[in-house]
C-alpha cells in the first residue's frame, strides 16, 4: 500500500483519487504517522429483485443438448 502525506493529498488530491479509482490503496500520513486509509469503494450488492430480473432475460437452454454427444465414443484405434 502506498503512502501519501496530508500535504501531498491536499496538493495532488485529484491525481491521488484517480489512482484510488483505478484500484490503488493509500495510507494517509501526518508527521510520518499513519492516520487513515484511502481505498476504492466496494461495488454495491445486488438485491434479489435485480438478480431475478436479469435471470428472466437469460436465453432458454435445452438441458439435453450438451449431453447429446455423450454416446459418441472415439474409436479405440486412435
Amino acid at each position: 500500500m502506498a503512502e501519501v502525506s496530508i500535504r501531498e493529498l491536499r496538493n495532488h488530491g485529484g491525481a491521488v483519487v484517480d489512482r484510488v479509482a483505478a484500484g490503488e490503496r493509500f495510507t494517509i500520513t501526518r508527521a510520518g504517522r499513519a492516520v487513515a486509509e484511502l481505498r476504492p469503494v466496494s461495488p454495491p450488492a445486488h438485491h434479489a429483485h435485480t438478480l431475478l430480473a436479469r435471470w428472466r432475460h437469460l436465453p432458454a437452454v435445452d438441458p439435453a443438448a450438451p449431453r447429446a454427444d455423450v454416446g459418441d465414443v472415439p474409436s479405440a484405434d486412435l
